[in-house]
């Protein structure tokens, strides 16, 4: 339904901007707390507690200003025949707060008769008692066009409600309608009804998404074909040139890959581990036992620049092996590019590395066998399935930094099969870690400079580009700025997601080439070239970040030989950030910090933004709800072999499946 059956043209404008583009859209739009309003005896209050209450207004208003566009308005509320004095902040309208009207209010009792006030509103107070939604707001959209909104929503679409949850299993589970569980969510009349609505909408979140992993795999299943014919054998005779052994985990993991080869349905597989555990090294194995089968190779970056550096890494394993090992990306010259694509269409290469200019319409595969995408979480369905296009049973790998427990993984990539690697290579330095509760560089700039000194680099890591007034936090362009200012005798380099791919590119080259002493960036370079002389960094207002973030970027230093040093700077004085960063201090394990930061900040936010390569769902939670999320699993293998049984399931399927809600 339209969002014009339930507000004004100019409410839809702002509704259409947070991405809300149907009335279903608004009633999905759901609290993010509940306040249960309470009214206690005067005598029961609490210095510091809330308190919810109503009286009579029995003073004029007083608008204090306290500088810029902030305010303070004060006036007196007769409560139970006791004079409260109630202060309001950002409220400079005395006209609404006329002397003898009945208000209902909210806020903090300071102690001595004085409440600060963080809510007003003359509805009657009955109609207010018990749990009450609260929303998060916009400046356009207050609390009030929240709730006006919500119930209009209910009032026009509640009874046009479809069900999704097949009814076999909502009878299973004793789930309310989508019908009740949506009614209830916003308009909860006790803890209980609350309680079961968000187990209804906590099960179809996940149902539909297993729903959608599942279809995923099945149609991935179809692409069946001939099992790729090599020995393992002659696979590990790569292992002459290295100059160290294979870790057992790599081992196990190349033969679980190679496995799939061999195998006549379509290989879908997460290869999944630490920065720096060696990952890419397992794909150039099992991309030798595709070659060795005499089908073609496709491995997709997400930059140019570590295009680069896989296909110059790629090559010295292969170095005496006769594979055929090209790079294709858009800074080549227009000849260099048509000479290579009739090489490939021809079958005279073996493997093509380079970027998403990999599934371009015109390039044409002799026949393709194999895709390996690095930092899979960087490319969509649709980016792969357009590769996976390009040939007859092509397998595919997906390689992934943000490693997570398998029994967790195996249900959040319902689609893949994991093979994971805990260990690290033998002489791999770990990186030490220093919590530094200061807002600048000042305690460690001289550490910092005598070892630039020395012939070594350094990243500074911001979080944000420019200066925000909501959220103050150092940005990349002012610390950058600020350190030319101050450090005139230093190459330093700045880095971010807005400039272009070959400013990009060229910035990250020069800093490769030893041309920059210090590279100023945002989180851009978590995928990052390895530079060997970088074994500094320094990251800026740490609790920004989530911990997996942090360690894929403190794993981008210490990548030679030398020591690896991370400086955390942070003047939080929230004790829970501190505890994370301290924390990073002791832990160096991928998998443990992970965990750990999904406990503590929620899916979302695993890597600080929403291409962490997990789903973000809007109720549940990986953690707490991870016995939901494994019954709609198994239930979800149940449905999709009978989808064509439960018509309104399959098209919220295809429908979440086409926007790519769950799936990039």
């Amino acid at each position: 339904m339209e969002l014009k059956a339930i507000t004004t043209p100019k409410k839809i404008e702002i509704l259409k901007a947070m991405g809300i583009e149907s009335v279903e859209d608004v009633l999905v739009h759901y609290p993010f707390r509940y306040e249960n309003h309470e009214r206690k005896p005067i005598e029961d209050w609490k210095i510091g507690e809330k308190v919810f209450t109503s009286g009579v207004i029995c003073s004029s208003a007083r608008v204090i200003r306290l500088g810029g566009k902030k305010s303070m308005t004060r006036f007196s509320m007769m409560i139970d025949e006791e004079e409260f004095l109630c202060s309001i902040f950002n409220r400079p309208w005395t006209n609404i707060f006329p002397v003898g009207k009945t208000m209902t209010i909210s806020g903090v009792y300071q102690g001595s008769n004085k409440i600060t006030l963080t809510n007003i509103n003359s509805l009657p107070i009955d109609d207010q008692l018990g749990l009450q939604p609260v929303y998060s707001t916009t400046q356009s959209l207050s609390q009030k066009d929240w709730i006006k909104l919500i119930d209009k929503a209910l009032e026009v679409y509640l009874d046009k409600i479809e069900e999704r949850i097949p009814e076999e299993y909502r009878l299973k589970y004793r789930l309310l309608s989508r019908k009740e569980a949506l009614y209830y969510i916003h308009k909860p009349k006790t803890h209980h009804a609350l309680v079961q609505a968000l187990r209804t909408l906590k099960y179809e979140e996940f149902l539909i998404f297993q729903c959608c992993m599942q279809i995923e795999r099945s149609e991935n299943m179809k692409n069946q074909g001939v099992g790729k014919e090599f020995l393992n054998d002659d696979v590990y005779e790569l292992a002459r040139n290295l100059s160290f052994e294979l870790t057992e985990d790599q081992k196990k993991c190349i033969d679980e890959i190679l496995s799939d080869l061999h195998a006549s349905t379509c290989m879908m597989r997460l290869l999944q581990g630490d920065v720096g555990c060696g990952k890419t090294l397992v794909a150039a194995f099992v991309a030798y036992g595709c070659v060795c089968a005499h089908k073609q190779v496709a491995f997709m970056a997400p930059t140019e620049i570590l295009a680069k550096q896989h296909a110059s890494s790629l090559s010295k394993v292969y170095e005496g092996f006769g594979v055929r090992l090209k790079l294709y990306c858009s800074s080549l010259k227009k000849n260099e590019k048509e000479q290579i694509l009739k090489e490939l269409k021809e079958g005279q290469i073996d493997i093509l590395v380079g970027t998403h200019a990999l599934f371009q319409d015109d390039v044409y595969y002799a026949d393709l066998g194999l895709v390996i995408t690095d930092e899979q979480h960087r490319f969509g369905v649709e980016q792969r399935r357009k590769l996976l296009n390009k040939g007859k049973k092509v397998d595919m790998l997906l390689m992934s930094a943000t490693p997570i427990p398998r029994t967790l993984a195996s249900s959040i990539y319902g689609d893949l099969d994991v093979s994971t690697i805990r260990e690290y290579p033998k002489g791999r330095n770990i990186t030490q870690t220093y919590y530094i509760a200061s807002k600048s560089m000042k305690p460690i700039l001289k550490d910092v400079l005598l070892k630039i000194h020395e012939g070594e680099q350094c990243y500074v890591v911001c979080p944000s580009i420019e200066e925000n007034e909501d959220y103050k936090m150092s940005s990349v362009i002012s610390i950058y700025e600020g350190m030319c200012s101050v450090l005139k005798d230093y190459h330093i380099g700045l880095l971010h997601g807005q400039m272009k791919s070959e400013e990009k590119d060229e910035v990250m080259g020069r800093f490769l080439s030893h041309e920059l002493d210090i590279l100023v960036a945002t989180s851009v370079i978590e995928v990052g070239v390895d530079v060997k002389d970088a074994n500094i960094m320094v990251i800026y207002d740490a609790h920004r970040f989530g911990l997996s973030q942090i360690h894929q970027l403190r794993g981008r230093v210490g990548r030679g030989k030398r020591q690896g040093i991370c400086y955390l700077l942070s003047d939080t004085k929230d004790e829970e950030s501190i505890a994370r960063l301290k924390k990073l201090e002791a832990c160096h394990d991928g998998f443990e910090l992970s965990m750990y930061d999904l406990q503590m900040r929620g899916p979302g936010d695993i890597l600080g933004k929403r291409q962490s390569g997990l789903p973000s769902f809007i109720l549940g939670d990986l953690i707490q709800d991870s016995n939901i999320l494994n019954r709609a699993r198994d239930d979800a293998m149940e449905i999709v072999k009978k989808i064509e049984d439960y018509p309104n399931l399959k098209k919220i399927c295809e429908k979440y499946t086409l926007e790519n809600k769950y799936l990039d």
